[in-house]
This record gives C-alpha cells, sequence and structure tokens, in this order.
C-alpha cells in the first residue's frame, strides 16, 4: 500500500507530534522523585492503591516533611 506525499507528511507529522512522551517512554520512563523512594521502602506490596495514595500525598506536603508523624506534646 503506497501512500500519497500529503498522506506521507501527515503520518510523520503525527509521529513528531507524539514523539518526545515515546522517547521519554523508552528510556526507562520518568526520574523518580524523593516521595517514590520512601514511599517504597515503607510499602511491602509497592505497585498498590495504598502505595499510590502515599506518593500523592507525599508529593503534597513534600518528601522532607512527609513521614514524621504529628506533633508530640
Amino acid at each position: 500500500m503506497h501512500l500519497s506525499k500529503e498522506s506521507q507528511k501527515q503520518r510523520q507529522s503525527m509521529i513528531e507530534y507524539a514523539s518526545p512522551n515515546i522517547k521519554q517512554m523508552k528510556k526507562g520512563g520518568s526520574k523518580k522523585d524523593a516521595c517514590y523512594h520512601k514511599v517504597k521502602r515503607r510499602y511491602r506490596v509497592f505497585p498498590s492503591a495504598y502505595a499510590s495514595g502515599a506518593i500523592a500525598k507525599c508529593r503534597k506536603v513534600g518528601a522532607a516533611n512527609w513521614g514524621k508523624g504529628g506533633k508530640k506534646k
């Protein structure tokens, strides 16, 4: 099946548009931040809903402040 020149250009532009995400995935995904590593150490079954929620909470308060517990009187 041969594509016309215009179809080839459209296809090439669509590939170039999507290529940054594909290139990032091929390189191993995104960089792992401090919250990812802290949560991974804490949870035994890592790819879980609990771990995902913990990563979200950690990123919300910051890795330096996450997991210290509440204030003690």
